[in-house]
């Protein structure tokens, strides 16, 4: 019996310094801002948007009324309303760029612009960056008609939305490090506006932990199917990086991580929050850039070697998207608020509000992430180090089989070292840190250390 006991005994400290099975921790913090997302609030910032007549990159910058000038100044006044209750932490501004004629979509010189918030982080020696996006601008069939009414509900006007409404119900918290809340333009015109973001980030070095685009994500009943579904979203995530440099191909190569680059591992993440603080919603990891063929504002990021994703509806309605407004055999096109799910919404922003607390309170991710391949075992040992200066309340180690799409099992560990009985032969892992909130890090996928 003394034996027996002796054995459980140690059996139970064993286990208690491995794992605690599952971090599944909630900040009831995070609990309360997804219930201040609001679908009303939503829906009359979609209104909003859509009085503008138009929203056209090329059409009128000087009118208060109409035009893609009189909804940018409109974002900004907003943005202006919410940083009076950001204790000064939250700064607005539209940030003006000149587009040459491309002689394609740009017929002239064009001055464009991007409308940005900014909530600067408490801690001035971390310098991480979380982007959150949608685009401003609208178009109607003809991609080149900046006069005719080009509502853009949908298209995109519930990211916009979705957007600032995290900023208003962010910036009344302090995060340790950045969050831009931007509304792009030039999309419908070559992406031009998150392109200059892009490009202007890459020139400053900025150290963007996560960028999150949300393109069409108001819309839940698909055109000639006539499925309805507002309980599912997409998430796109590239495979190969774009700028993966010679040494990374051969190291993704040898330890088979096709199908976990560093977008990818933000599309789980995002499933991940989504699946512990949103009810009656599904993250569908889709295993591409975007849509076949297709791009969206997250794409100029990823080419200029950032981790980007798409937010997307599940199920488009091309009735109501890139449509003159009319109505042929009792068919109404346009893209319309009243064609658009406003709940839905709301819970695609509760999504992104989720990932975006979780990351921006999130410690350091452990650097120096390594599998131990001197010996052959049928056992994993995985290695890696703090971050510098940081010092995390724990780590989560991810497993899932090869063919799994999302992880299968985590096991939290308070050391930077751990061995566990899963074989890297036939499991992939991950490494994050974890505060004691649940609030962890993007994961780190490892490599071969002897």
């Amino acid at each position: 019996m003394k034996q027996n006991t002796i054995y459980y005994l140690f059996a139970f400290l064993f286990f208690s310094q491995i794992t605690f099975s599952q971090m599944t921790v909630e900040d009831p913090e995070i609990t309360k801002m997804i219930t201040e997302v609001k679908a009303e609030s939503l829906e009359n910032t979609v209104k909003k948007l859509v009085s503008f007549g138009t929203r056209h990159t090329l059409s009128d910058t000087k009118s208060k009324t109409r035009g893609i000038g009189a909804a940018q100044q409109w974002v900004k006044s907003e943005f202006d309303k919410y940083a009076r209750e950001s204790n000064g932490r939250l700064t607005s501004k539209i940030d003006y760029f000149t587009i040459k004629a491309d002689g394609r979509r740009i017929a002239v010189d064009s001055q464009l612009g991007n409308v940005m918030a900014t909530l600067k982080g408490t801690d001035a020696t971390d310098d991480r960056v979380l982007i959150i996006s949608g685009h401003l601008d609208s178009r109607v069939t003809d991609v080149m008609d900046s006069k005719s009414d080009a509502p853009g509900a949908n298209d995109d006007g519930s990211g916009v939305s979705a957007m600032m409404e995290l900023a208003k119900i962010m910036s009344k918290r302090a995060f340790p490090y950045t969050i831009h809340f931007v509304a792009v333009t030039g999309e419908e015109q070559g992406l031009y506006g998150s392109r200059h973001l892009a490009e202007l980030a890459k020139e400053e070095n900025w150290n963007i932990v996560a960028m999150l685009n949300n393109d069409m994500i108001g819309n839940s009943l698909s055109s000639g199917t006539n499925l309805r579904d507002n309980t599912k979203v997409r998430v796109f995530s590239e495979a190969t990086p774009y700028l993966e440099t010679e040494d990374e191909a051969k190291m993704r190569k040898l330890t088979n991580r096709d199908n976990d680059s560093p977008s990818r591992l933000l599309a789980r993440y995002i499933k991940t929050a989504t699946d512990q603080y949103v009810d009656q919603l599904e993250v569908n990891l889709v295993y591409r850039n975007d849509r076949f063929l297709r791009g969206g504002d997250h794409t100029p990021f990823s080419q200029n070697g950032f981790t980007a994703v798409r937010f997307c509806e599940m199920n488009e309605n091309f009735d109501h998207q890139h449509q003159d407004l009319r109505t042929e055999n009792a068919v109404k096109y346009g893209d319309l608020p009243e064609f658009m799910d406003f709940e839905y919404l709301r819970k695609i922003a509760a999504s992104n509000l989720a990932t975006l607390a979780n990351l921006a309170w999130a410690p350091k991710a452990p650097t120096n992430v390594g599998v131990e391949v001197k010996d052959l075992t049928n056992f994993s040992t995985l290695v890696w180090k703090a971050a510098e200066n940081e010092k995390a309340f724990g780590y989560q180690i991810l497993v899932r089989e090869t063919s799994a799409t999302n992880w299968e099992k985590t096991i939290f560990v308070t050391d930077t070292k751990a061995t566990i009985p899963y074989s890297k032969d036939n499991f992939l892992f991950a490494v994050q840190a974890i505060d004691k909130l649940g609030h962890a890090s993007l994961p780190v996928f490892p490599i071969p250390v002897r």
